[in-house]
């Protein structure tokens, strides 16, 4: 059996694809690259005839695994349920290792976006919260401390 050779990145579909950027940006994510997937290739991929979706790229500073947000153009995407709890089946959050999460917590929060519950801390070593995003996508911060 062939195995994995490295992870990549996560795909999330989002209806509001410069928002959604806008967001992940001002987490200090950097943009990597934008495109336009559409056509025969992309069809059979998703399993979706006509698809056509607008992609953004982002990678954390430093490299590492990627984030990519995709916007379809056609069909019409299709409303997920953007009050998800971290217990719904299905990916419920993405995760970020930040320096000051209360700094970061205090951004998101002026550009509207706020806490799901609170910030708690494990065995004195990690500070973490989930932060809801745009498009209700879960965002997991934690600090080392300690």
């Amino acid at each position: 059996m062939a195995r994995v050779q490295r992870f990549d990145h996560v795909g999330i579909t989002v209806a509001d694809l410069a928002s959604a950027t806008a967001f992940f940006v001002e987490l200090g994510l950097e943009v990597e690259g934008t495109g336009s997937v559409e056509g025969e290739f992309v069809e059979t991929v998703c399993g979706i005839p006509g698809a056509h979706c607008e992609i953004v790229m982002l990678r954390p500073p430093g490299g590492g695994s990627g984030l990519e947000l995709s916007s379809f153009v056609t069909p019409d995407h299709v409303p997920g349920s953007p009050s998800a709890m971290a217990n719904e089946i299905g990916l419920r959050n993405v995760s970020f290792e930040v320096g000051d999460l209360q700094a970061v917590i205090d951004a998101v929060s002026a550009g509207g976006f706020g806490l799901v519950g609170g910030i708690g801390e494990y065995e004195n070593s990690v500070r973490m919260a989930y932060v809801r995003g745009p498009e209700g996508i879960i965002v997991s911060l934690f600090e080392q401390v300690g």
